[in-house]
């Protein structure tokens, strides 16, 4: 089992995508460093955009978190409503 990981300017614009994470994957852990915020979860991590507008209230197009991401570790399966990173096997 490896992890993967995820990391975002820590800001405003960020908050609803780092929650949307969380909610998604429970066993992911958030470390909160200055400036940055990142994400390890085992083995995937999924980011869903119907759970960011359900968080935000309006609509969310998943290209937009690209301008906040500063790194991430994985294989990249990305949709229009679903970003996925994963190790596979």
């Amino acid at each position: 089992m490896s992890n993967v990981f995820i990391a975002f300017q820590h800001n405003e614009e960020s908050r609803p995508v780092v929650e949307a994470i969380v909610a998604d994957n429970p066993a992911a852990v958030v470390v909160h460093s200055p400036g940055l915020v990142k994400i390890d979860a085992p083995n995937s991590l999924q980011i869903r955009r119907a759970t960011i507008e359900e968080l935000t209230g309006r609509p969310y197009d998943l290209q937009a978190l690209h301008v906040n991401l500063v790194t991430l570790s994985g294989h990249i399966d990305e949709d229009d409503d679903q970003l996925t990173l994963s190790w596979k096997h």
